[in-house]
């Protein structure tokens, strides 16, 4: 402890010395009343001190203040001194402190000097649960931003945990969402001991967050609590995120400072992102019913006419190739009167599948309606004929679809167009390639034309 190294202060009279019934009366005072001398040393410290530093009286007086305040503060903390000490009356000037428990506080203090006594008097004033308050509001607004601002759940994910960063310096970070599909966790934001590019969660961690999510009672189970990370000095911590369906997740994080406060401050801040990632859910949800079919997964024509018309944009100023494919099964009605609409939903999901395997990723595949699919092609070179095409289709379609432990044969009638030779726009092409695909139907099916 650093002790004052000049004695002077010992005959300064304290308020113990020249009024006993003045100290009673500051020592009943919430507030804390400390007297520093001109080198920075407490010479008197009031009896709240205890409650909002940790520590006591006897124990701050010959100690240097700037000891006490937060490393982060100290230089505008010894500058504001000095404006005092230059007889400047400082009012409501705020920083941190560190309690005797290592825990950070925030204070608002005034001060004036007495250049009789030549002393600095203050009085501080613990704000720490004002600041909290304010902070955790900021945060709150801050992700309901980010809900309405970002583009995908990782954006949105990512500007979380900066926010709660700024709170809780995190070690490490996680969000778990069930899949109730699949009846799995997934961790859609996964940052271990500062990796960004960690994909796949440890065996604690997806340990952990499966015991938040499966208590029968989330809001008050005992696994929100600290858990003893690999340091000695590091705390995982976790809560649940509620909605009004129940747990969707859980948001986990490992940080060195005070893991009960902590957990209030997570517990505060869950019921917003479960909003915002519920929200950001349903976004996706309603873009992927707009353009995309949700039997198969493919591209809806809604889509598919998107892309095409930009596919022809390209094609007119860049000298692009295009080709359009246009498909449907054959034989797919009686399937469909005989199995049943279950069995033809199998059929159309599988045949999807196998379809879009025969293309390159970018390619875009798209079902337009009941068993009909549309195939859009770009390249800068001239591709293969329609028959080429056809016949890698229609060989992938040799193998019969196992549905419901039943074995079906089926084969496609494929038609074609290309830009420009069969249109110059949307409708021509399309048109086109359902007129080809009707004739080879009519001809017999299983080809092109």
């Amino acid at each position: 402890m650093n002790t004052h190294p000049d004695t002077s202060a010992s005959h300064l009279p304290t308020p113990q010395q020249s009024d006993p019934l003045f100290s009673t009366i500051l020592d009943l005072l919430l507030d804390a009343v400390c007297v520093v001398d001109a080198q920075g040393y407490f010479v008197f410290a009031s009896a709240a001190c205890e409650a909002i530093l940790g520590y006591t009286p006897e124990e701050m007086i010959g100690r240097r203040m700037i000891d006490m305040v937060a490393p982060q503060d100290r230089e505008r903390t010894l500058q504001a001194a000095h404006n005092v000490m230059a007889g400047q009356s400082h009012l409501h000037f705020e920083n941190r402190y560190v309690r005797k428990d290592g825990k950070l506080i925030d204070l608002m203090w005034s001060a004036r000097w007495s250049e009789v006594d030549q002393v600095r008097i203050a009085v501080a004033r613990d704000i720490s649960a004002r600041k909290r308050a304010q902070a955790l509001q900021t945060a709150t607004n801050a992700i309901s931003e980010a809900a309405h601002e970002a583009k995908d759940m990782r954006e949105l994910l990512q500007r979380v945990h900066q926010i709660i960063d700024a709170l809780l310096p995190c070690l490490a970070f996680a969000v778990a969402l069930r899949d109730e599909i699949r009846q799995q966790l997934e961790f859609p934001y996964l940052v271990l001991d500062g990796d960004a590019g960690t994909d796949r969660p440890t065996p604690m961690v997806q340990a952990f967050c499966d015991d938040i999510i499966r208590s029968p009672d989330p809001r008050h189970s005992p696994q929100q609590v600290a858990v003893p990370g690999p340091e000695d000095a590091a705390s995982w911590l976790g809560v649940p995120l509620i909605t009004q369906q129940g747990v969707m997740g859980a948001l986990v994080l490992k940080s060195h400072s005070n893991a009960v406060q902590d957990q209030e401050t997570l517990q505060c801040i869950a019921t917003q992102v479960a909003s915002a990632v519920e929200r950001r859910r349903l976004y996706a949800s309603l873009q992927f019913m707009a353009h995309f079919d949700p039997l198969t997964g493919l591209v809806n024509r809604t889509m598919l006419h998107d892309r095409l018309s930009r596919a022809l944009e390209r094609a007119g100023r860049d000298g692009l190739f295009l080709c359009v494919l246009y498909l449907d099964l054959d034989g797919f009605k009686q399937i469909n009167d005989s199995l049943g609409h279950s069995a033809g939903d199998s059929l159309l999901k599988a045949f999807a599948q196998r379809l879009k395997a025969c293309f390159r990723s970018y390619d875009t595949v798209a079902r337009v309606g009941g068993d009909e699919f549309v195939v859009l092609l770009e390249s800068t070179a001239p591709m293969d004929g329609a028959w080429v095409i056809a016949h890698k289709i229609g060989a992938t379609f040799d193998t019969p679809f196992d549905i419901n432990g039943q074995q079906l044969n089926i084969q496609t009638s494929i038609g074609s167009a290309s830009y420009p030779e069969h249109g110059s726009n949307e409708h021509e092409l399309l048109q086109h390639a359902d007129n080809s695909m009707y004739r080879m139907k009519k001809a017999g099916g299983h080809g092109a034309r």
